[in-house]
């Protein structure tokens, strides 16, 4: 007998460019059922349920979904919260109140392990409920996927930004560090690689939180590249570690956690300043700059990638279905070569609480660049239609006035 109810849906965790075709894929599949009495929204995610703030899905015409679909950041607001035992009985409460028995939860690896708890509560109390994980992360760090809806669009943002901040470097000269965003997994971070249209233009150098970082080796690195060309164009994840683990940043900060004990990385730049003071001395030059990317890449309006976006619309729309077979878990993204996608579901044990790094062969040999697997790998996800930067192709007109006066030789 298939459950005869209300369904909740909420997002979790960091916003994205397309979290919302994920809800819109889910809303949709959920008007078709009729097995679905109403489709409820839990505002600011769990923290929503437990004070039984929800809106009335219902209500969106269709047309107001479609443009909540290309909306950035998350429609029904979100939240960190990680419930405790006291928090998960208060909002069984309000669920039972309700009738929930579909639950969808879109987010990353701690909305997954929220998933994960709150369908063993309700095993515990006895009450029939689906529960279905909806992945999305711009860190792509999600277990058991190749990769995660809001990676690719976030991608194409720090690819674009790269594009044109090495546009910006290669005019004036100098320095330039980006620091991206990364806890654990550099793969945003390795994106960057491909605003390269040629070897001479950046980004030069990519350091990611996979491989040790080493402070004298990058300033070996960048005194390289500058010394070749005369500038050089750096990506550096926020996540980036020394040899014992430890992420580089925590020795320049007093640090902080949220409730699911991550260190905040984010929101300041002082990665940056400390990299930059550290070239400027090495160097001896006054032109280096960095920019911390901030909250920029996650959900920039106008800039999302097209894979990504109807990847996202599909992840919510299997989702709903799996759930309306009874089935809970996480829903996982499979690439089929040379690039095709399958969704299939995977207990929730496997993705809740565990985060996925890159693959060694998506670096070089020495650990400062990305490898052309990982170009591979990255290229299908970014979208199509990339704006690309021309090139001065006139040539050079000969120096006669200062031939004729003897300051060059011909």
């Amino acid at each position: 007998m298939p459950l005869i109810g209300k369904m909740l849906i909420a997002q979790g965790g960091g916003p994205t460019a397309v979290i919302n075709e994920s809800l819109v894929g889910i809303i949709k599949e959920a008007r078709r059922n009729p097995n679905v009495t109403h489709i409820y929204g839990a505002l600011h995610g769990i923290q929503g349920i437990a004070e039984e703030n929800f809106v009335d899905l219902a209500y969106e015409t269709e047309g107001n979904l479609e443009r909540i679909a290309v909306t950035p950041g998350s429609i029904l607001l979100s939240t960190r919260v990680k419930p405790d035992e006291a928090y998960l009985m208060r909002m069984f409460e309000v669920m039972r109140h309700h009738d929930i028995r579909y639950f969808l939860y879109i987010g990353g690896n701690d909305s997954a392990d929220t998933v994960r708890i709150i369908k063993e509560y309700a095993l515990n109390e006895d009450y029939d409920l689906v529960a279905v994980h909806i992945p999305k992360t711009i860190d792509n760090d999600l277990m058991e996927n190749d990769h995660s809806p809001g990676f690719g669009s976030a991608a194409r943002y720090v690819l674009q930004a790269f594009r044109g901040v090495e546009k910006d470097n290669m005019a004036m000269g100098g320095i330039y560090i980006g620091i991206i965003m990364g806890r654990h997994a550099g793969y945003l971070t390795a994106a960057a690689a491909l605003a390269q249209q040629s070897e001479d233009e950046g980004p030069h150098l990519v350091y990611v939180p996979e491989i040790p970082f080493d402070l004298e080796k990058f300033l070996d690195d960048v005194e390289r590249v500058y010394n070749t060309i005369g500038r050089c164009t750096i990506a550096v994840s926020e996540g980036i570690e020394d040899g014992k683990g430890n992420p580089v940043i925590v020795n320049l900060m007093e640090n902080e956690t949220d409730s699911h004990g991550n260190v905040q990385l984010s929101g300041n730049g002082l990665l940056g300043d400390m990299l930059a003071e550290a070239v400027k001395k090495r160097l001896n030059i006054s032109r280096v700059r960095a920019d911390t990317f901030g909250y920029l890449q996650r959900s920039f309006l106008g800039v999302r990638s097209d894979v990504d976006a109807k990847e996202a619309r599909e992840v919510g729309e299997v989702g709903a279905k799996l759930a309306f077979k009874g089935l809970s878990g996480s829903v996982a993204m499979r690439r089929i070569p040379p690039y095709r996608v399958h969704y299939e579901l995977v207990p929730i044990e496997k993705v809740a609480r565990h985060s996925k790094t890159m693959p060694r062969e998506f670096m070089n040999e020495e650990g400062n660049y990305v490898s052309e697997a990982f170009i591979h790998y990255a290229k299908p996800l970014v979208g199509g239609n990339i704006p690309e930067i021309a090139v001065l192709r006139s040539p050079p007109i000969p120096k006669t006035f200062l031939v004729k006066h003897g300051e060059e030789r011909e």
